[in-house]
């Protein structure tokens, strides 16, 4: 693939199936919070050889949703180098464990929100 290409098209017809079939805490995360929010989220968003959860360009912010699965260490070695190379295009990457989505939404879609906004404020300085 040519590396200054934004993402794989050969993913696109996976993150398609991949917005069909949303965790349940994806899904409260999207319907109840980012797709109203003001500044535009695009989920299960191609970027490079991977399908992020959430996408917010003008933040440059990628939010991760993390089950039980991140948590082994084949899994976490590959989320390092998945950050690594996302981080490598001045993306920011947040990653929010599934349990705060269920014990803490407010306090996660806050902290969203405060994110998104010094995010959008950094980049409007550059």
């Amino acid at each position: 693939m040519n590396e200054t290409r934004k993402h794989n098209p050969k993913l696109t017809k996976t993150a398609k199936m991949l917005r069909k079939t949303q965790t349940k805490e994806e899904r409260r995360l999207w319907y109840e919070f980012l797709s109203k929010y003001p500044t535009r989220f695009l989920r299960q968003k191609v970027i490079d050889n991977y399908i992020v959860d959430f996408y917010c360009h003008k933040a440059k912010l990628v939010i991760e949703l993390d089950g039980i699965g991140h948590y082994f260490s084949k899994a976490e070695k590959y989320d390092l180098e998945r950050d690594l190379k996302l981080e490598s295009r001045n993306l920011f990457v947040l990653r929010i464990p599934n349990i705060e989505i269920n014990k803490n939404f407010e306090g996660v879609c806050n902290y969203i929100d405060q994110l998104v906004q010094e995010r959008v404020a950094e980049n409007q300085q550059i």
